[in-house]
């Protein structure tokens, strides 16, 4: 029998207790393995595999530049928004059987949008999408502890999860522009169909675990939404109008009034959407935090890189997703060989600074890029030192994230860290936006065009860089400050 230490990564959730249904065994949790880790990267990626095709859906849906930017954000929103339901909701009636209708929404939903004739449907779809992510993705991770026996087996599974998590998104970009450029940018969300039945196939290996008895908590969760979706409504309308204009001072008022409810809901609540117990524990709330300052510079950096290569290098979309290989490289090598390798020799608190600074050096580099520059020169490197500490932070925040909560919190405690990610990712990017346009603004009429582009580019870069320092501040404060002991046989 395996005993576990207070500071094992692989505590988080314990063994299932007598009478839970057993763990797989042998080749099957190669197997479920495959089946997590593809739904993840489908998941995640479709945050950002419409970045790359967003010329190509504004041209053939005839839709506004002020609205294109919903594209990206509604999926963000509702997935963010709606995560800490859905971890509660396979918690209650089920985790296998809510990953599977969280996976029929979704499939559903991508078959909609593909067919979109409208930039309204479109958006309409990208929220269903997102509702449908919301429910499968935290019950993913409740899946796999409750497949996965603790220890070794358990910790490379969150490994594998975590690349998936940062991975995906680059993935995403990859695959975008490859499916734009030489079918049609609806295949964009065609492609998740067969990938989604395929992974409801496979979901007969998982193993259920146990449930808890109660009900969702509505209340918590609409005013969550909502006021996460004044917030960002609010910020995207003062970029265009003004930080002044009235409409987007009401919904900061709105976003202010609605997140304090919610945290009065969570902690008066008979049965609250976020136990405060989640985050009562310094280093959680500490890997919560760190991810979603990932998120808020992340998800803008893929942003601001696609706009540099397309409209100021001229990429064409296929061009665009293959620069993004570095990206995919270095988040692939450390997240699912180097990061697992270090963590066994390490604290989390160790890896994650490590990580971080190595992204901030990244991001640093991008600072250096220029209109008519050579690729090799800071674009490509660039992308593989950022690519390289992302994977890193990714590894470690997952596992300090779930790490040590009660069995029936961890649907909320997966949940928690996937709102992180991409919440973070929606707001950074409204936030760093209207910091890049002030930027450009500042450099014209004095400044040709794509120099005056790039430098608001850059801008956002960095500030986003930024965010990776404040999180390493963090990390220093809030996690643990000795190496985890591995469990012992």
């Amino acid at each position: 029998m395996t005993t576990q230490t207070r500071n094992d990564p692989s505590a988080a959730p314990d063994s299932p207790p007598p009478g839970s249904p057993p763990q797989a065994g042998g080749r099957k949790l190669g197997l479920a393995l495959l089946v997590i880790a593809a739904a993840q990267l489908m998941l995640v990626l479709d945050a950002t595999i419409v970045t790359v095709a967003l010329p190509s859906i504004q041209n053939s849906l005839h839709m506004a530049a002020a609205d294109l930017n919903w594209v990206m954000t509604a999926y963000a929103l509702s997935f963010g928004g709606l995560l800490l339901a859905g971890g509660r909701a396979g918690d209650l009636f089920g985790r296998r059987r809510m990953f599977r209708a969280g996976l029929v929404v979704f499939t559903l939903a991508s078959l909609a949008g593909g067919f979109a004739t409208t930039g309204s449907v479109l958006i309409a779809a990208r929220i269903a999408q997102g509702v449908g992510a919301a429910i499968a993705a935290p019950t993913a991770l409740s899946l796999l502890a409750t497949t996965f026996p603790a220890g070794s087996e358990r910790n490379k599974a969150l490994g594998v999860y975590g690349a998936m998590g940062g991975l995906g998104s680059v993935v995403g970009l990859l695959l975008g522009g490859a499916l734009t450029e030489y079918l049609n940018w609806r295949w964009i969300l065609f492609v998740n169909v067969p990938i989604a039945i395929a992974v409801l196939a496979g979901t007969t290996v998982l193993v259920e675990g146990d449930r808890e008895r109660g009900k969702i908590d509505l209340p918590g969760a609409l005013t969550v939404i909502l006021g996460l979706g004044s917030l960002v409504y609010a910020i995207n309308g003062a970029n265009v109008h003004g930080w002044t204009d009235g409409t987007s001072l009401v919904f900061f008022g709105a976003a202010a009034v609605l997140l304090i409810a919610f945290a009065v809901i969570q902690y008066t609540a008979a049965a609250p959407m976020m136990p405060p117990a989640i985050l009562a524990d310094r280093g959680r709330a500490g890997a919560n935090l760190v991810n979603f300052l990932l998120g808020a510079g992340m998800l803008a950096t893929f942003y601001f890189l696609t706009l540099y290569m397309q409209v100021v290098k001229g990429y064409k979309p296929m061009e665009t997703g293959l620069a993004y290989l570095p990206f995919a490289i270095g988040i692939g090598v450390s997240a699912g060989g180097i990061g697992p390798q270090l963590l066994g020799r390490m604290s989390e608190r160790s890896v994650t600074a490590i990580g971080l600074l190595v992204a901030a050096i990244g991001m640093g580099w991008f600072g250096l890029l220029a209109p008519g520059q050579n690729p090799w020169t800071v674009l490509l490197p660039a992308q593989l030192v950022a690519g390289l500490g992302l994977g890193l932070a990714f590894v470690t925040v997952t596992i300090a994230g779930v790490r040590g909560v009660a069995d029936r919190d961890t649907g909320i405690a997966s949940g928690l860290i996937n709102t992180t990610l991409q919440i973070g990712g929606a707001l950074g990017l409204a936030v760093l936006a209207a910091i890049a346009t002030e930027a450009t603004k500042h450099q014209l009429p004095g400044h040709p065009l794509p120099d005056a582009l790039t430098h608001g580019y850059t801008t956002g870069i960095l500030v986003g860089g930024g965010f990776y320092v404040a999180a390493l501040l963090i990390a220093l404060l809030t996690m643990n400050r000795a190496a985890d002991a591995p469990a012992e046989a």
